[in-house]
């Protein structure tokens, strides 16, 4: 099958060819850094991993750019709330947000720009669009977008271009401007908040522009991919389209994919409502990284996750599966003739998760493909019917689909010299046929959180915060 994704502009599954052979672009909307982002903020950013992951994985080149909006009146209240310089704020919270990235297993993006690093870039595209007419200045020193001069306004949303725009940032009475519909570029300066001088006046930028500029500076002003949650549809990237494409005359984005929500109790999480949790909730409940990367991206992107107790028990039962299996094709030692029948099995697996995947990461049956290829080689494990090099195979298989998955890797007890020695006298023990010895090592290993269990290939141990407890 070939890659194809569902199109949010226009909706239909198409085949996806890069704009250059073999190399993708791919913007991401990142995160508005005022607050820790909860964890429904990070089913978007583990989709786009997973996105960036398994491209990568086909054999593409990928280049991923994500912003970091350093610069908005969220930011600016809370700065002021707390007394500190936005940048202060904005940089407290991209240092949390970079942590859970890395402990959510998500590959850091190839450039992260920041919006207030990118103001001449901004003024550039906003110079454009003035020249051109598709903007225009209000008394107070603002910039808006002209959206009667866009007549494809409202594609990407399939909405009437003349209905009352809604779920702005920015109030529709707050600035001066022409028709409640347009945007604001450029804020003219207030009283208390931060401003840039500049060749368009002084002020500080809308939200829109900035991922305009700062996806046009790093992937031209015509890429691949663009990923969101489906909130961002309209009005962001609805702007995002307007001005990009009336500033350059290109367009601007191949293929737009939207992550949709994920739920609390039936209902959207949201900060503005006050449902929701953050990665650090989910880990003081005694859930890993993984578990929470698992839960995030085990249903297709495009549809509403439901994320419960029961989401996550489910998910740490999975994960189990997963690791518990690689643990013992690692740990497997069985001299005989290779198993006749295991590369036609790796080939079949191999390329049922990559069918799966190339229709719009089509998730659920990529999983399946790999629980059905855990349950045949357990099987074989217990049957005694692998030789030795069959298991490394079929452990590097694992970690191959894991490249794209990242949680299958085992998790073994990292070093500890408490631990080693623990670990080292229960297998003298066991070697001795001293099982009360054994049994209350074990037991002294299991207050370290660190589970041991017994196999025909030794004994296995692993740590028990990987599991889900409680």
């Amino acid at each position: 099958m070939t890659l194809r994704f569902r199109n949010t502009l226009g909706g239909a599954l198409e085949p996806f060819e890069p704009l250059v052979a073999g190399r993708v672009g791919i913007y991401s909307c990142g995160p508005t850094v005022y607050a820790p982002a909860h964890v429904g903020n990070f089913r978007s950013f583990v989709f786009a991993d997973l996105l960036r992951r398994y491209l990568a994985w086909s054999g593409f080149q990928v280049r991923w750019v994500m912003n970091i909006t350093d610069v908005d009146d969220k930011i600016i209240r809370g700065a002021v709330a707390e007394g500190v310089t936005i940048g202060q704020l904005a940089d407290r919270y991209t240092e949390r947000f970079l942590d859970d990235l890395d402990r959510l297993r998500i590959a850091r993006p190839d450039v992260m720009p920041r919006a207030t690093e990118h103001i001449p870039q901004m003024v550039a595209l906003i110079e454009r669009l003035l020249a051109s007419g598709h903007a225009y200045r209000t008394d107070d020193g603002s910039i808006f977008f002209r959206i009667a001069s866009w007549p494809a306004y409202g594609r990407l949303a399939r909405l009437d271009p003349t209905q009352q725009r809604v779920g702005e940032r920015v109030e529709a009475d707050e600035y001066g401007k022409d028709d409640v519909r347009d945007f604001a570029l450029w804020k003219g300066p207030r009283a208390g908040e931060p401003s840039w001088s500049t060749s368009i006046g002084e002020g500080r930028p809308g939200w829109h522009i900035e991922c305009s500029a700062m996806s046009i500076e790093y992937l031209g002003p015509s890429f691949d991919l663009h990923t969101g949650g489906i909130d961002l549809i309209f009005p962001h990237h609805e702007d995002e389209i307007a001005q990009s494409e009336a500033a350059t005359g290109k367009p601007f984005v191949r293929t737009w994919l939207h992550c949709a929500h994920l739920q609390m109790r039936g209902e959207k999480m949201s900060k503005r409502t006050g449902d929701f949790s953050r990665p650090t909730d989910i880990y003081e409940r005694g859930y890993s990284s993984r578990v929470l990367r698992y839960a995030l991206l085990a249903a297709h992107y495009r549809a509403s996750l439901d994320f419960s107790e029961a989401a996550l028990a489910s998910a740490a039962s999975a994960v189990e599966r997963l690791s518990t299996c690689l643990q013992a094709l690692d740990g497997y030692r069985q001299d005989r003739r290779a198993d006749a029948s295991l590369d036609g099995l790796l080939t079949e697996t191999r390329s049922a998760f990559r069918q799966a995947l190339d229709d719009d990461l089509n998730i659920a049956p990529a999983l399946a493909a790999v629980f059905e290829f855990v349950r045949e080689i357990n099987r074989r494990v217990a049957e005694r019917t692998l030789s030795t090099e069959d298991a490394a195979s079929a452990a590097a298989l694992l970690r191959e689909l894991d490249q794209v998955l990242a949680v299958v890797e085992d998790d073994a007890v990292a070093p500890d010299d408490e631990v080693d020695r623990l670990l080292a006298e229960r297998a003298k023990a066991r070697a001795a046929r001293d099982w009360a010895r054994a049994d209350a090592l074990r037991v002294r290993l299991a207050a370290l959180d660190v589970i041991v269990e017994d196999t025909a290939d030794g004994q296995r141990s692993r740590r028990a915060k990987e599991l889900a407890r409680g």
